[in-house]
């Protein structure tokens, strides 16, 4: 089943992204699953006359950037597919998942304008989704951080944190 099953996880550069994007390395290492990041981007109208092309170079540069403060990287060991995708966050993430995947989401981090504009990316996912979510608040990620902070362990951001999951990652 390698290579099948796949743990997808949105990223808008969010706390609760970020939050989302920890809990998703652990469950693709755990699992064995391809890690899918995922970010989708579209224009607006303060873009202006920006070609498009570098408005997508800009979201990928945005899910680098994620996984460079994160992790110092993309995780070793792991099999990532990153996509970038132009259009609305929630179809985005319901398009690429199969029944055999795991949607992981940040929840919450935006605020009610936008949610009001826009709608909630973790409802849209959860209705319309063919396989599991998991929503992620930021707490959890400040939880652990505190934990980890308090145990004297290294702090999962940029250091070291990509080793504990490579550790239990066979490479293919």
């Amino acid at each position: 089943m390698t290579g099948t099953t796949r743990v997808i996880v949105g990223l808008n550069g969010s706390l609760s992204s970020l939050a989302a994007l920890y809990r998703a390395v652990d469950e693709a290492a755990r699992r064995d699953a391809t890690l899918v990041p995922l970010t989708a981007w579209e224009p607006s109208d303060r873009d202006g006359l920006r070609p498009l092309s570098e408005l997508e170079h800009g979201a990928r540069k945005r899910l680098d950037t994620t996984f460079e403060q994160a992790y110092g990287g993309y995780p070793a060991g792991l099999v990532l597919h990153p996509l970038v995708i132009r259009g609305p966050a929630g179809p985005a993430l319901v398009a690429a998942a199969g029944p055999d995947d795991l949607i992981v989401l940040g929840a919450g981090g935006h605020g009610r304008l936008d949610h009001l504009l826009r709608g909630s990316v973790t409802r849209h996912c959860r209705t319309h989704a063919p396989c599991p979510v998991v929503a992620v608040s930021p707490s959890e990620l400040l939880e652990s951080l505190e934990l980890t902070a308090r145990s004297g362990g290294p702090v999962p951001l940029a250091a070291g944190r990509h080793d504990r999951a490579a550790a239990g990652v066979r490479a293919r």
